[in-house]
């Protein structure tokens, strides 16, 4: 009974939001306020119904109601409740439930807070965001129902959940990565907004901002917390592997980095109007590509959900759909829209025009890189494979420019600006970097690394811009103290953003040119010995959990004779699923991950072993963390709550 009615409240909600696409939209174009109105209490009811329908599907897992397909594919009665929970959104149909869930919930999200914008702009949002909900409930209840029933004979016990998914990272990954590419629909809403209504100007920009930045938080610490659990999930000990369905995820962070700094010239200087809505278009559309790319089996992937190639060409419709009519609109309305005003070559304008030139170029660079594989084989043109070599090429000529221009563009005053005047503040910072980068060197490496010392260089250089930036913003003030209380949140998010940035630098640079990895046999009493660290194999125990059991080693690692760690690397096999899976063994701190895994076992009681020193790896995630933070920080800002605009239009005092 309980997915009955689950399934009755998904077949509700996509009522609710057809009526929640076309009544306020129907309302604007009459002039209705109530219809307009009414586009608050249809989101209300179609997140309602949407969120008791994902509760039955939760009820029904962690009852072990294995009579429904999906539960009975991704469960098993001996997983962890806590897996149980999060299996639901472990493949594909509870992802796809997961999505569409987040999605009214940014739209609840914008019917609540939005209370100061002109009725007509939230009607029109609400409008679209609505029939973004409508095309993902039709791919749900027509392709990918969590709720069909397995009859006549319902299954005694479930399959389990894929190995590589019960872990923690399953838990918060997903939906925090959906967050941010979910929350790229906000934007995409409010431009389709703009242009129905001719409005795009600062203040659209400032309602715009928040929202923006919100997504783009919840998609960089999405992405980074993916990058971590597959660092000590998979093994493979590394932070990032240029696989497709990892550049799917890249790909709209990488425009909706662009759109968060493109909209603050359009806050400051009302410029870069319609390059500002292009960047909102194309950042969710490419959330949409993602989604297709994961969804339709047309790629192969550890992070793959789907091999049904019939509900991708549904996906690749409704993306072709959004993308067109979006497309379509913007030629109709664009020409409408005033030029913006003259800037120098010289002012911070530019240097965050180079900005956004520089995450486009990067963008499509990782397209072409994802696409060009299918494309090839699609046409039957052979097999081609595109990897890191590629991206890795083009990643350090587009980023090095643009970090090294990013640095001093701080400096720069709005609209124009002089060379002159920070010539001197960048030939400081440049010479500290260079000598302070060549002494890192020479101390950490045995030879001249050229990756070292170009990321120890770039890294200082941004953190040096920053505090002579800090100084510029302080001096007029009667100390340092209340020089910085004036200082806006905004302004110390974009601090916290740039210093992540040069955080993260360190964890790639140094990490990769740093690592020390070696294979080994090991037997229990043998011992190894790498980077000043003594590795003593102990034993290999066999070890039980709720559904699997494993081989464990037991090592001990010292240093200088004092005791470090105890590290267990594991190897699982899943009872269920008759599957092995390797479980890393990790002794980490701010400056080393020390990183063990067992590979297949040998004769005589050994195993094959791997051992890895990395120096800073996790400062690639602190960062990350820090960039995240720093966008959510800018939307505290006071300006994103005061002089805001009542809903008949008129400016609040």
């Amino acid at each position: 009974m309980i997915p009955e009615l689950g399934h009755l409240a998904l077949i509700f909600a996509l009522v609710f939001s057809l009526a929640q696409t076309f009544t306020p939209m129907w309302g604007v174009r009459q002039q209705s306020a109530a219809m307009m109105h009414a586009a608050v209490p249809l989101t209300l009811m179609v997140f309602l119904l949407t969120f008791v329908s994902f509760v039955f599907l939760e009820i029904s897992f962690l009852q072990n109601d294995f009579s429904l397909v999906y539960a009975a594919n991704n469960s098993n009665s001996l997983l962890p409740w806590y897996y149980k929970f999060s299996a639901v959104w472990g493949a594909h149909e509870g992802s796809m439930f997961l999505w569409v869930l987040i999605l009214v919930g940014w739209s609840l999200a914008v019917a609540v807070l939005s209370g100061n914008l002109p009725t007509e702009v939230r009607a029109i949002v609400l409008s679209v965001q609505g029939a973004l909900a409508v095309g993902f409930f039709l791919f749900i209840l027509l392709t990918s129902n969590p709720f069909d029933r397995m009859l006549p004979f319902p299954a005694a016990e479930g399959s389990d959940l894929n190995p590589l998914l019960q872990d923690f990272g399953l838990i918060v990954h997903p939906p925090l990565l959906y967050m941010g590419y979910v929350g790229l629909s906000v934007a995409f809403s409010f431009a389709v907004a703009a242009l129905i209504l001719g409005r795009l100007d600062a203040e659209w920009a400032r309602w715009l901002r928040p929202w923006t930045n919100v997504a783009w938080a919840f998609l960089t610490g999405g992405i980074a917390l993916g990058s971590w659990w597959a660092y000590y999930e998979l093994g493979w000990g590394g932070w990032w592997f240029w696989d497709p369905v990892e550049n799917a995820s890249l790909m709209p962070w990488l425009l909706g980095t662009a759109l968060v700094h493109s909209l603050a010239v359009s806050e400051k200087r009302n410029m870069f109007k319609r390059w500002t809505l292009i960047m909102a278009l194309f950042a969710f559309s490419l959330s949409l590509l993602g989604t297709f790319l994961v969804r339709s089996g047309v790629l192969t992937s550890v992070h793959a959900f789907a091999s049904d190639p019939e509900r991708g060409i549904f996906i690749l419709l409704f993306l072709s759909i959004v993308i067109g009519s979006s497309l379509l609109l913007y030629g109709l309305r664009v020409k409408d829209l005033k030029a913006s005003p003259g800037f120098v070559p010289v002012s911070r304008e530019t240097a965050l025009l180079i900005n956004n030139v520089m995450f486009v170029l990067m963008c499509s660079v990782v397209l072409l890189g994802t696409l060009y594989p299918l494309v090839i084989d699609m046409f039957g043109l052979g097999s081609v494979s595109v990897g890191p070599p590629y991206f890795n090429l083009f990643a350090a000529l587009i980023f090095t420019p643009l970090l090294l221009i990013m640095a001093p563009g701080q400096l720069m005053r709005w609209k124009r600006d002089s060379l002159g005047r920070i010539k001197w503040a960048s030939a400081f910072a440049g010479v500290v970097s260079l000598v302070a980068a060549l002494l890192l060197v020479f101390l950490l490496s045995p030879e001249f690394s050229p990756l070292l010392a170009v990321g120890a260089f770039i890294s200082l250089w941004i953190v040096l811009h920053g505090l002579s930036d800090l100084r510029n913003q302080t001096q007029n003030a009667d100390s340092f103290f209340a020089g910085l209380k004036r200082l806006s949140l905004s302004y110390w998010g974009m601090q916290l953003g740039h210093l992540g940035v040069a955080v993260c630098l360190v964890g790639v640079s140094f990490s990769t040119a740093l690592t020390e990895s070696r294979d080994l046999r090991m037997a229990p009493g043998d011992s190894f010995d790498l980077e000043n660290y003594h590795f003593v194999l102990q034993e290999y125990r066999l070890v039980r959990g709720p559904n699997y059991s494993a081989d464990e080693g037991v090592i001990e690692v010292t240093k200088n004779g004092r005791f470090v760690s105890e590290i267990l690397p594991q190897k699982r096999h899943y009872t269920a699923r008759s599957q092995t899976l390797t479980e890393a063994g990790i002794s980490g701190n701010l400056w080393r991950d020390l990183v063990i895994t067992m590979g297949e076992p040998l004769t005589d009681g050994a195993w094959a072993v791997n051992i890895q020193v990395k120096p800073f790896i996790r400062w690639v995630w602190y960062g990350a963390m820090f960039m995240a933070f720093g966008g959510l920080l800018a939307v505290a800002d006071k300006r994103y709550h005061l002089g805001a605009v009542a809903r008949d239009g008129e400016v609040k005092s």
